[in-house]
């Protein structure tokens, strides 16, 4: 990338628009798939798999940003307004917390990238880099599944709120996983986007 493309790339005007994006993206993403869950009259959805790519591709804030809205949106859409605040809140913690637990590998990847082609000591911290985003997904999934399950307890019971728990783990890991996978596929077909992380 050339000095100037990555001023445009960091540009606040860019990362507007990117957030913008990542938010419909999020949007549709929640939308695309539902499976409603009768007792907490709410849904499970990907829209974790936008959250988690964007906190690994694009990092906290705009993961923070983009989950926070990108969810909001979908549930006012669909009808489910009154979860609306609450997703805004959750999935914009969640994207936050994955974020901030890669940003240090991210951003040291980023500076070796910048100084020297990429080197075997590199490819052998690999393991590491996959122990980093474990973990990411695991806090993730922890403030998802946690704080969804305190809201349904307080709006609708404890027992409502614990019968969506299994659904709501399966949703964080498929959202993990895809978005693992959609982050690790944009980065080796486009590498500057990393210049975007913030």
């Amino acid at each position: 990338m050339t000095s100037s493309s990555k001023n445009i790339s960091t540009s606040p005007a860019y990362r507007i628009v990117s957030i913008s994006v990542l938010t419909a993206v999020t949007a549709v993403f929640t939308l695309l798939i539902r499976i409603p869950i009768a007792p907490t009259r709410g849904y499970i959805n990907l829209g974790d798999v936008a959250i988690f790519f964007t906190a690994f591709t694009f990092g906290p804030i705009t993961a923070l940003i983009s989950g926070g809205l990108g969810t909001a949106i979908a549930d006012l859409l669909s009808g489910y307004a009154q979860w609306a605040p609450i997703s805004l809140v959750i999935h914009g913690l969640q994207g936050l917390a994955a974020g901030l637990i890669v940003r240090k590998h991210i951003i040291k990847f980023r500076q070796n990238a910048d100084n020297t082609a990429e080197s075997d000591e590199h490819r052998e911290k690999g393991g590491r880099k996959i122990l980093i985003s474990l973990a990411a997904g695991l806090v993730g999934t922890i403030i998802m599944v946690g704080l969804y399950f305190l809201s349904g307890a307080a709006l609708y019971g404890i027992g409502p709120a614990a019968f969506e728990i299994p659904g709501n783990i399966v949703q964080c890991v498929v959202g993990f996983v895809g978005g693992y996978m959609l982050t690790r596929a944009v980065v080796k077909a486009y590498p500057p986007v990393r210049d975007l992380f913030l």
